[in-house]
């Protein structure tokens, strides 16, 4: 018990020398500017920068947990990550209230500017835009209707975000809507109306300054993009995402990937915004993630060879698949197997 409260000591002492610079002169540099660039993201010199990350849990639940501070940012940080991704909830955006909610999204926004991280906004739905169905929630803190929205509350939603974090470079992507999903339950919407109402998005960001790079999501949820192909979206500067859990294809997964969605990274910047995996007997395995090291191993080494960006979902020990077994940052098994992927990749 001594020895796990002198560690802990010891991190919260490691975690103050980063968040005040000592371990990081550049902490409180101004990042740099994050825009495409044919099939690449690129910082304002030009150079190409490929995406490693976190999904972080929806910012109002970790502040009801108590944990939405600067520590729970420079650990991700000290995991090797350069980019976090906030997921906001329609529910969790309709019951904080906007300014309310604006103030947990500005604190975020400026503790990961002084850590040197990027942020992705996300706009966390699942379901039909198109004809206004969506997935049950399930959440210990919110109604069933956790995902519910309309178009006219994600026009508002994308409005606020590029009116209060245009010219903000930490702000360096707005994923315009989590995972698009046809079919049961949730009805019938053709590529051509989604891509109607993904290009209204853009235009309105576009209209009131927004200058986040918009991150498009295909069907299936998030996972499909082969509509890309014939009929990408009519915008410039944007790029595409996907979600390929383990369970999306059987292996060996690399062919299918490319002919689903890796064929898009030929031709513009892909960020694979949610990915990763836990055993069959974890306590929140489920459908689409239940998966093995074998798995990581093919997704890294193909993004690695694609200079495709990622973010491993999720950095809380309650959202599945894990990669945190409790609010001490002790890795799960997949926690443990991104973080030495993520700092191997900084060498």
């Amino acid at each position: 018990m001594l020895l796990r409260s002198a560690e802990a000591t010891m991190r919260r002492i490691l975690l103050c020398c980063l968040c005040v610079g000592l371990a990081c002169p550049a902490a409180f540099a101004e990042l740099s500017r994050v825009s495409v660039k044919g099939n690449q993201f690129v910082t304002a010199d030009g150079k190409p920068i490929v995406f490693r990350g976190l999904a972080t849990s929806d910012p109002d639940k970790l502040q009801r947990n108590g944990q939405w501070n600067k520590d729970f940012l420079a650990v991700a940080k000290s995991w090797g990550a350069n980019v976090v991704r906030f997921p906001v909830h329609p529910a969790a955006w309709r019951i904080r209230g906007k300014d309310n909610y604006l103030k947990l999204l500005d604190q975020g926004v400026g503790w990961a500017r002084e850590l040197g991280l990027y942020v992705v906004i996300d706009w966390h739905s699942i379901g039909n835009l198109h004809a206004g169905l969506f997935l049950p929630g399930y959440s210990e803190l919110y109604p069933p209707a956790l995902y519910d929205t309309t178009r006219e509350e994600t026009l508002e939603f994308w409005r606020t975000m590029a009116r209060r974090y245009r010219g903000n470079n930490t702000v360096a992507f707005f994923e315009l809507f989590n995972e698009p999903a046809t079919g049961d339950k949730l009805g019938e919407c053709t590529w051509a109306q989604w891509k109607e109402i993904i290009e209204e998005v853009i235009k309105t960001i576009r209209n009131n300054g927004g200058t986040a790079v918009p991150l498009v999501a295909g069907f299936n949820y998030g996972y499909d993009l082969t509509p890309v192909e014939k009929e990408p979206i009519n915008a410039e500067g944007i790029g595409y995402v996907s979600h390929p859990y383990p369970m999306k294809r059987k292996a060996p997964w690399e062919a299918q990937w490319t002919k689903d969605w890796g064929f898009v990274a030929e031709k513009y910047p892909v960020f694979a915004t949610e990915v990763g995996f836990c055993s069959a007997d974890d306590k929140k395995a489920h459908v689409p993630v239940i998966g093995d090291e074998t798995y990581g191993d093919a997704f890294t080494a193909y993004c690695n060879q694609r200079g495709i960006s990622y973010a491993a979902w999720c950095f809380d020990p309650h959202w599945g698949p894990t990669l945190i077994e409790d609010w001490s940052f002790t890795p799960t098994r997949q926690g443990a197997y991104f973080k030495k992927a993520f700092q191997k990749s900084q060498r």
